[in-house]
């Protein structure tokens, strides 16, 4: 993304890295974590969540990780806020990212220890499916694991301006890793 889309799709403040991104060694805690936003989510909006699981490097065994817990949530029209962010924000969820362009994405952020990203999508969202698939995979493989992690590590050492950037510049080998990957 460039800088101009990164701001863009900012509700508030725009959070600037200019450093390093930081990965802590797997921590247990992150399952639990995700549990227990998992049910502030489901109390909160009860029957509207149509999808809800642990995503992103937390949400696999043994693989280092930024310290946040990426969840991803899907419901019948992400793109109505009115239906799910006050109920949200009253569990310490508040709207960080709007992307209406981009399968009617949105993020909530929450700021707790470790701190979450909740990022809501429509049914059947093909970059929900994606997600869940690489999930999938990296638990499934450790060789895939190794590869993403090595290269996690590496992009680490760099210096960027958003985390955004950051996660843009995994995209390649993400692809390459789904590519090779049986069909999901």
């Amino acid at each position: 993304m460039s800088e101009a889309e990164i701001r863009a799709a900012h509700v508030d403040k725009l959070p600037r890295l200019d450093g390093r991104v930081e990965l802590a060694e797997p921590e247990p805690e992150w399952a639990t974590a995700y549990a227990r936003t998992a049910e502030a989510v489901r109390r909160a909006l009860g029957a509207d969540v149509r999808l809800l699981e642990h995503v992103g490097s937390t949400s696999v065994p043994g693989l280092a990780a930024k310290p946040i817990i990426d969840i991803l949530l899907e419901l019948a029209e992400p793109g109505r806020e009115e239906t799910y962010v006050p109920a949200l924000g009253a569990v310490g969820l508040r709207l960080a990212i709007r992307e209406p362009e981009w399968y009617e994405h949105r993020v909530l952020r929450g700021s707790g220890d470790p701190a979450v990203n909740l990022h809501v999508f429509g049914e059947d969202c093909p970059e929900s499916a994606r997600m869940l698939r690489f999930r999938d995979l990296l638990r499934a493989d450790p060789a895939a694991r190794r590869v993403y992690e090595r290269t996690k590590r590496q992009l680490a050492e760099r210096s960027w301006q958003y985390v955004q950037n950051y996660a843009d510049a995994k995209t390649a080998v993400i692809d390459e890793l789904l590519g090779k990957a049986p069909p999901g």
